[in-house]
């Protein structure tokens, strides 16, 4: 494998995993209190659409970006 195909690979699996994380905290089956806050943070109280189809599409750019460096291996 190539450094290109590794780091598209790594870079893939992350996004994947941040979207998945954002999915499930917009559907309301995780809940994460907020780690570092600048200004007024609150976690989020109940499921949130936009969270959530921004995580599925996170998910499957992320899963594609994995799919198509391991295809070039």
């Amino acid at each position: 494998m190539s450094a290109r195909q590794i780091a598209g690979t790594i870079i893939g699996a992350f996004m994947a995993f941040l979207g998945l994380l954002w999915f499930l905290q917009g559907t309301g089956i995780l809940r994460i209190r907020p780690i570092l806050c600048i200004a007024n943070c609150e976690e989020i109280v109940g499921p949130s659409p936009s969270w959530a189809a921004s995580g599925a599409i996170v998910f499957v750019v992320g899963t594609i970006l994995v799919a198509v460096s391991a295809r070039r291996a």
